[in-house]
């Protein structure tokens, strides 16, 4: 990959390069001088519609509202407009459960689950599930709104969420401060809409998955206000596995299963039998031979023979590596010619640079057919549901996360430190009916499903029993654009949301 590449996959769950779209709205971003209301005179008044969704289970009529919600500063001055998109089912109770959704980045707008996922409207992108050429909007019959109303936010720098200029818009760029807005919005759309009976859950993608366990301790400390529960899609939880040194013998051993399973995907092969056969064998041999010194003779062809065969990766590159492989999948393991997507290591492409060393190409996922979310919203928006801009919409913004601070610095340190596994734990603990599901893709090798349930192992017994699942899918870091995938989730988090009600 090019340098400025791999720093974005590395530096994001979501690899954010920069959108199309952001070029049009430069101009955009800072109010300017001698014009009435700044960049806010361009966020139209919020739309309320009236809609059905057609499902196997019947038709459900809802009410759709897009508009923004204000925030503002010490000084009494409004500091940012947070757009917002909430589906409410008609005649539902007053305690009908109600989800925040966001997705992650950071600098990633909520378009992903929103109509990939959650949203009663779905964007299928052909027969094969990766042409952005011909997007296609159809009624969603897996749509979460079947089990709970839903509120679709996007953080400031994102989607048609603005702070009052630039300077202004920093103040947003960090873990403690994002998470307190978030909790902010969540509680002022709670109390304008008289939802306070309600059981609330979070919901969030990638970074989103850390941005819930932050929201969720945010709003616990500084809202007073108590989630039943949290659904993370994908997520990163604990920093030091993601950015951590790249010869660290537990993070390469908690990623190989991601790479097994992804090479059974490119074979046509997959059995979560023999995934789970990796799994044994990344915690045991695997492990303890990474951690050791490197080997040599016979046992060392036999271990690197074994690597090659899990992951596709030929059997000299394996060995020159000494087994580490987290940096070389990319270029070498689906075959001379061809690269993988780390958001799904299960989907290759041909390889526009196969006279480099390193894999250069764009991401075939991320900057390939899921690029069409943005406009997809956009439209959407504007033809659906009224809410009519001149403002583009941001799917990601590379200046949100080039100016992020994690942990009070913008320092491979700060980032390598970053953990939602201590929230986790305080809110397991201080509210007896918090349960969290953790969703991954199989073949996912951004943020493997092996990190997180590393995590949930670890913690005690007694705090996580009965009230954390693990939930794995064919698929990668968004496996919902496959419909049996997204199906098959949507269920499960049906079921997760009836047994906390119990």
């Amino acid at each position: 990959m090019r340098a400025s590449h791999i720093t974005h996959i590395a530096a994001l769950f979501f690899a954010l390069l920069v959108s199309p779209l952001w070029a049009q709205e430069a101009d955009d971003r800072q109010p300017k001088q001698g014009t009435t209301g700044g960049i806010f005179s361009l966020i139209p008044p919020d739309s309320i519609t009236e809609h059905n969704l057609k499902t196997d289970r019947g038709t459900l009529p809802y009410t759709a509202t897009a508009g923004t919600l204000d925030l503002f500063g010490q000084d009494g001055a409004r500091s940012a407009k947070v757009f917002y998109t909430a589906y409410i089912a008609k005649g539902g109770a007053i305690d009908r459960p109600l989800t925040f959704v966001f997705n992650g980045g950071p600098g990633a707008a909520s378009a992903y689950l929103h109509l990939g996922l959650v949203g009663p409207r779905i964007l299928g992108f052909g027969q094969h599930q990766d042409d952005g050429t011909r997007p296609s909007l159809s009624d969603n019959p897996d749509s979460w709104l079947g089990f709970t109303d839903l509120v679709l936010i996007d953080p400031v720098g994102t989607g048609w969420s603005r702070a009052a200029g630039d300077e202004a818009g920093k103040n947003f760029y960090n873990v403690r401060q994002d998470a307190d807005s978030l909790a902010k919005v969540i509680a002022l759309y709670t109390q304008k809409n008289g939802r306070l009976a309600s059981p609330k859950y979070l919901a969030g993608e990638s970074y989103g998955g850390f941005r819930a366990a932050k929201v969720a301790s945010a709003l616990k400390d500084r809202q007073g206000i108590l989630v039943s529960g949290v659904v993370m899609i994908s997520p990163m939880i604990e920093g030091r596995f993601l950015w951590g040194a790249d010869n660290d013998p537990l993070a390469a051993a908690l990623r190989l299963p991601s790479l097994t399973a992804a090479e059974l995907e490119r074979r046509g092969a997959f059995d979560p039998k023999l995934v789970s056969e990796a799994e044994r064998f990344a915690m045991t041999d695997y492990l303890v031979s990474l951690a050791g010194r490197p080997m040599q003779g016979a046992s060392a062809d036999d271990f690197y023979a074994r690597v090659s065969a899990l992951t596709g990766i030929p059997q000299q590159e394996v060995s020159r590596t000494h087994g580490f492989v987290g940096e070389i999948y990319v270029k070498q393991s689906a075959g001379e010619g061809r690269v993988v997507s780390p958001y799904d290591a299960g989907h290759s492409v041909v390889d526009a640079y196969p006279e480099a060393a390193t894999g250069q190409n764009d991401d075939p996922i991320l900057d390939g057919f899921t690029r069409a979310y943005g406009a997809a919203l956009a439209t959407y928006a504007r033809d659906e549901l009224g809410f009519k801009t001149d403002m583009t919409y941001t799917l990601l913004n590379e200046d949100v996360n080039r100016e992020w601070k994690w942990n009070g610095g913008r320092s491979d340190d700060s980032r390598v430190t970053a953990t939602a596994a201590i929230d986790i734990r305080d809110l397991l603990s201080v509210i007896p009916q918090f349960r969290l599901m953790v969703a991954h893709g199989y073949s996912d090798s951004l943020t493997p499903y092996g990190f997180s349930r590393y995590v949930l192992d670890h913690l005690p017994s007694a705090l996580g029993r009965g009230r954390v699942e693990l939930r794995l899918y064919r698929g990668g870091h968004m496996f919902y654009t496959a419909p049996a995938a997204r199906k098959g989730f949507s269920n499960d988090v049906g079921e997760f949301y009836s047994a906390s009600s119990d």
